[in-house]
């Protein structure tokens, strides 16, 4: 693991205001920002948000190979997400709206299945997070 490893992600400041951050993911790069009510540029979404969209874009992409496999007629997938504390606590609610000639079987199947994308796991089951410090590189 070092600085450009071809699998990291980058993150660095772009000087752009106090939060604004460009993220770098392989060839991909978004930008990521606060709301200008809690002093960002709002250039981007914030790092909940991003989470949040993690979370939608593997649940839908699980339920879609799901589909596929299974030979189950989900014709469309649109997912809602919220984040909220409750009582100290980090409540995610997502919600599915499923489009097709589902059956009850069948939507009760692609709804543990979105339970199982792997995002909803790391989440659901605390990760260890290790930080340390880098020797920067110029």
């Amino acid at each position: 693991m070092g600085l450009y490893n071809r699998n990291e992600i980058i993150v660095t400041e772009t000087g752009e205001g106090n939060f604004t951050q460009s993220i770098r993911m392989g060839k991909h790069i978004i930008t990521a920002d606060e709301p200008e009510v809690v002093g960002g540029n709002d250039n981007g979404p914030n790092p909940y948000d991003l989470l949040l969209a993690s979370l939608g874009a593997c649940t839908s992409i699980t339920l879609r190979m799901y589909a596929i496999r299974k030979n189950i007629p989900l014709k469309t997938i649109l997912i809602s997400l919220d984040h909220q504390k409750v009582d100290d606590e980090d409540v995610i609610h997502c919600i599915l709206y499923l489009g097709g000639d589902l059956n009850s079987t069948q939507k009760e199947d692609l709804l543990r299945i979105a339970e199982k994308c792997p995002v909803h796991k790391t989440l659901e089951h605390s990760s260890k997070i290790k930080t340390t410090l880098g020797a920067k590189k110029d």
